[in-house]
């Protein structure tokens, strides 16, 4: 495990990442796309090494897999709901970005299952300093990229709504609506291969979910005919009606249409 600090580059970035995916072309690579963004000026008077940052964090993000980034390009040039997409523009900049993800694990659902309403700089600070002397981070951090680090986490935990707040921040509810979590679910099935490891996999707690939670979720899904579910003691079989996820997102496409 190493944690970087490359939150200081960028936080949520969801109105430059729409914009992005609003301009892609499906019909062309990724490099190709990236250079259009760069000659078409689309972040407007960012920088030229912004314009990079922005764009390298872009990628990481969603198109370390372009399956994935292509799906989400399709549900945004269809104008599907924003809270459909932004979760899963949160779940996958946690995907990439170790440290975002584990300040959600081990500082703000720690203070959440504790009953606190409130999580602050120093709590997220506190904790990068304990990974930055056990040596879990790329360098030793001092105290400006420690306070960086934590106030870019923050912010972009903020803007991707799992708090609120401008100065101190606050938990807020969690909501993870049926059309993303089936995103989620179908990835994640890709990756553990089976309906067990989904069902408990850890990365639903970055909604706070737990697998009791995840279940009502699978349940409501099968309902919908969006995936069959069906459990049996220790057994648990999820399938899913799509071949990839191109296919289900032009199924929640139509989904948002009828």
């Amino acid at each position: 495990m190493t944690y970087t600090s490359r939150l200081i580059k960028a936080t949520a970035l969801l109105s430059d990442t729409k914009a992005l995916m609003a301009s892609w072309d499906l019909s062309i690579d990724v490099a190709a796309n990236l250079d259009n963004a760069r000659k078409n000026n689309i972040f407007g008077k960012a920088s030229r090494s912004r314009v990079e940052d922005i764009l390298r964090i872009f990628r990481q993000r969603y198109f370390d897999n372009p399956q994935i980034g292509n799906a989400l390009v399709m549900l945004i040039q269809a104008g599907v709901p924003s809270k459909w997409v932004d979760p899963l523009f949160y779940y996958y900049s946690a995907q990439n970005d170790e440290t975002l993800r584990d300040v959600v694990f081990e500082v703000v659902n720690i203070r959440r299952q504790a009953g606190f309403t409130d999580v602050h700089l120093e709590h997220v600070i506190r904790k990068l300093r304990d990974w930055s002397a056990e040596g879990k981070t790329t360098t030793a951090w001092g105290e400006d990229t420690l306070l960086h680090v934590a106030q870019h986490a923050l912010a972009s935990l903020r803007d991707f709504g799992i708090l609120e707040g401008s100065n101190q921040k606050y938990l807020t509810p969690v909501i993870l609506p049926i059309e993303p979590f089936v995103f989620i679910a179908f990835d994640l099935m890709n990756i553990c291969g089976s309906g067990e490891r989904v069902l408990h996999s850890p990365e639903w707690g970055l909604f706070n979910l737990k697998p009791t939670d995840v279940e009502e979720h699978l349940i409501e899904a099968h309902q919908q005919r969006l995936c069959e579910y069906f459990a049996a003691g220790a057994v648990i079989r999820l399938e899913f009606p799509f071949q990839n996820l191109m296919e289900l997102a032009n199924a929640l496409v139509e989904r948002s249409r009828s």
